[in-house]
């Protein structure tokens, strides 16, 4: 399954894209919730015969607890191993058939799962879709099957990887009590640790309707997909209402720091501040100030650290969008031979430097330009729109909010880029962890 963390909008192309006004306009969406709580949002939107169905389950490694770290995104794997009406393996192979594909991932805060497919499948992916919400299978051969390839995802992507080893590093220091202290993929002891009874728990209570929100969007009828999006699922029971989640986290008095040892060629810095809920108005300045920072050859960091001074092979900025508190990660893979303490003087300089004076008017149009594309480029298709529907509802609160990234973005001012860095990049309130090369043997 594709790993995806949840995070503001973010350039991935930076050529312009065409708007969509059909796409762009959500006033078209027909909402409705199920007596069971389910709710359901269609899109019709008939430039192309084509469908995109996105679940939601408002769960992520943020509802977990120490001991079953992880198990939300086993589970994500759990689901594709069959249910009543469709057995091991028949979810892919029926829907491969009509000629569709799914996938899913499990971040912080959701697991999504979605398919695409030609508009006559729906009522075969509604049918999969509620089976396995319904009845799905639990067990102790599928839960074996699944956890060794959790567990080898987690060697690869984590163990064996030099971000994923500082990143893993870093959320424990950024956080003291919140559960996004622990990474997505959770803890090797936890994953073995995660038993049948433990999963049955976590099915009743996550995946039941009443935690779950389903995006239908593309060649539809709207009257016809809530008739049968009902037939198929309102006979599903709500589950119990999720437990709270911890938010004592404790204010931060100083700079964190650790130091990873790994074999690599040349050390590496990745340093983070925690930062404001997705719900903030700060949230888009921030993904402003990220591209102004370090997304293009003409960006701030990419030019000192990288073609000036020649310390760092590459330098990066990384803003995600949570529901509670975010991370703003800096991370610079070190020229070999560079010494740590001078690459982090300059990136420390560079920084206060757009805290005390900012960033200049030219700076943030261009920076407004390329995630105006980013948002367009996702509003251009079918499944685009339908993960940011549910994006949006999940971490904003509200899917109208899909419609609103424009212009929020707009919105900013140099001002706003300045005031964001001074507050949220407070050397004091940073964490950095220092990648020191291990000789091998």
């Amino acid at each position: 399954m594709d790993g995806a963390s949840g995070r503001g909008y973010v350039p991935r192309r930076m050529a312009s894209q065409p708007e969509s006004p059909a796409l762009l306009d959500l006033a078209q969406v027909r909402a409705h919730t199920l007596s069971n709580g389910l709710r359901v949002r269609v899109l019709p939107e008939r430039s192309t015969p084509t469908v995109s169905y996105y679940t939601f389950f408002q769960v992520g490694s943020r509802n977990e607890r120490l001991g079953l770290t992880g198990i939300s995104h086993l589970f994500e794997h759990m689901m594709f191993n069959g249910a009543a009406r469709y057995g091991p393996k028949e979810f892919d192979r029926v829907l491969e058939a009509r000629g569709g594909h799914s996938n899913a991932y499990t971040s912080n805060d959701v697991t999504a799962y979605y398919e695409d497919f030609a508009a006559e499948a729906l009522e075969t992916v509604v049918d999969l879709e509620s089976d396995r919400m319904r009845s799905l299978r639990l067990t102790e051969d599928s839960l074996e099957q699944e956890r060794e390839v959790v567990k080898e995802e987690r060697r690869l992507r984590t163990e064996n990887s030099i971000f994923g080893l500082m990143e893993e590093q870093l959320e424990s220091l950024v956080f003291l009590a919140h559960p996004y202290r622990w990474p997505v993929i959770g803890w090797m002891e936890d994953i073995q640790r995660i038993a049948r009874e433990d999963c049955e728990a976590f099915f009743r209570t996550y995946y039941a309707p009443s935690n779950a929100a389903v995006y239908v969007v593309g060649d539809v009828d709207p009257d016809a997909t809530l008739r049968l999006v009902e037939r198929y699922y309102a006979d599903i029971p709500a589950g119990p209402r999720p437990a709270p989640v911890p938010q004592g986290e404790p204010p931060q008095r100083g700079e964190r720091r650790a130091t990873v040892r790994y074999p690599a060629q040349a050390p590496a810095l990745l340093a983070g501040w925690r930062g404001p809920a997705a719900r903030s108005p700060d949230s888009a300045a921030l993904d402003v100030l990220q591209v102004c920072l370090a997304v293009g050859e003409s960006s701030r960091l990419r030019r000192r650290l990288v073609q000036e001074l020649e310390l760092a092979v590459s330098v990066s900025i990384s803003w995600g969008w949570r529901i509670d508190p975010g991370v703003f990660l800096a991370f610079a893979e070190l020229a070999p031979g560079v010494p740590v303490e001078k690459a982090e003087k300059e990136l420390w300089a560079e920084l206060a430097k757009v805290a005390a004076r900012g960033v200049t008017a030219a700076e943030v149009r261009r920076a407004k330009a390329l995630l105006r594309s980013s948002v367009l480029h996702e509003l251009a298709t079918h499944h685009g729109v339908a993960h940011a529907l549910g994006q949006a509802e999940a971490l904003l609160g509200d899917w109208r909010e899909a419609g609103r990234a424009l212009e929020h973005y707009a919105a900013v001012g140099v001002r706003d880029v300045r005031r964001v860095a001074a507050e949220y990049l407070d050397p004091t309130r940073r964490s950095v962890v220092v990648l020191d090369p291990e000789v091998r043997r």
